[in-house]
């Protein structure tokens, strides 16, 4: 693919900065619309998400390089290079949880409800940060060379001149149809929260599945059968269905949809 994507003179356009940059507007945007129509405070929402993308981006980066600890020994340096691409959506999640909540306290938002219009959002920004990391990641060798994609930029990370599964084109196609089914059921939720944790359990499941494509080091467990991202999404599949059961069982006008 085309891990640059504008060179004039000494400045370079990376594809990778540019698609992230892109989701991160477009899901602003729609977090921003969402606010407005659910009657919350726009600028307080929108400053959230300023908070959240840098925590984001500050954990995800550090979960990649505590995967990768032997390379960034040796190039401590590439440690600050993000634009290179090197991000791990969980370790952006695990640190952005608690900066929002903590926020949305200190503002006197509410929490679940407020989390529900920025999780399509973040759907929006996975589908785009795919299509990034599908300029220049690893993937694995295709047995169906169909759908494969060959590499031939000599700037790329993947192997070049061989079938290699587009895997962030699968994640790019899962991120939509979580988007589409976010935004679908969103309007007819039974209690504040559910539209969070479907996200992180759809999310979860999708990500079961993806990993087995990828080509890069990933962390293997349980004898190398799993990897740590796919663990990470075992424990959060049944953790996000038990929450979402129960906040339709507390709510007490739960047997009546929530139109937004």
């Amino acid at each position: 693919m085309y891990p640059d994507l504008l060179k004039l003179g000494n400045f370079t356009l990376h594809t990778y900065g540019f698609c992230i940059a892109l989701g991160a507007l477009l899901g602003i945007a729609f977090v921003s619309h969402r606010a407005r129509k659910v009657g919350l405070d726009q600028q307080l929402v929108l400053d959230l998400v300023f908070y959240l993308l840098i925590a984001a981006i500050i954990g995800s980066r550090i979960f990649y390089i505590l995967l990768n600890p032997g390379y960034y020994l040796r190039h401590p340096l590439e440690i600050f290079m993000i634009w290179r691409g090197g991000l791990v959506f969980y370790g952006g999640f695990l640190l952005a949880f608690p900066t929002c909540f903590f926020y949305l306290k200190k503002r006197g938002l509410p929490f679940l409800k407020t989390c529900d219009i920025l999780a399509p959002g973040i759907a929006w920004g996975k589908l785009w940060e795919e299509w990034a990391a599908f300029c220049r990641l690893l993937l694995r060798h295709a047995n169906r060379p169909s759908w494969a994609v060959t590499f031939t930029h000599p700037n790329s990370l993947a192997k070049l001149g061989v079938p290699l599964h587009p895997t962030q084109l699968y994640a790019s196609a899962q991120s939509l149809l979580v988007l589409i089914i976010l935004a679908g059921l969103g309007r007819f939720k039974r209690a504040d929260g559910q539209i969070l944790w479907l996200y992180i359990f759809l999310y979860a499941l999708g990500r079961l599945i993806t990993e087995n494509f990828r080509g890069d080091e990933r962390g293997l467990l349980v004898g190398g059968y799993i990897t740590l991202t796919q663990a990470i999404a075992v424990l959060f599949i049944p953790l996000a269905l038990g929450m979402m059961l129960h906040l339709a069982r507390r709510n007490p006008h739960s047997g009546q949809l929530q139109n937004h």
